[in-house]
């Protein structure tokens, strides 16, 4: 758990350095032995509190975290193409005769 809390702080740490520093500058002071938050504080007395009992943690100044920053392909979006299809060539008869006046009538009628 006070691993789980550890990320938490750094978290809270990073994010608030970033609101005013560079991302590279923001991980430095984060991970800085130096500069701990309220919350470093409070794990490093309960680590120290917890006694052999606790999982191994080195120490903040015994080892460095080397962290990367990869930046990730630029995302594009394309729009689609919305087209009717191609159709096939429909043929329409017309008549260009004149209509018959008055219309014929049947034989019938």
């Amino acid at each position: 758990m006070l691993d789980a809390a550890q990320v938490i702080a750094w978290a809270h740490m990073f994010t608030g350095y970033a609101r005013t520093e560079s991302v590279g500058a923001a991980a430095r002071d984060t991970f800085d032995p130096q500069r701990p938050c309220a919350i470093c504080r409070a794990l490093s007395k309960a680590r120290e509190a917890s006694g052999p009992h606790a999982p191994a943690v080195p120490s903040a100044g015994s080892e460095r975290m080397v962290l990367v920053l990869e930046r990730s392909a630029p995302l594009l979006v394309m729009a689609v193409r919305s087209e009717w299809p191609d159709l096939p060539v429909a043929r329409v008869f017309a008549r260009d005769a004149d209509v018959p006046v008055p219309p014929p009538r049947s034989a019938l009628a």
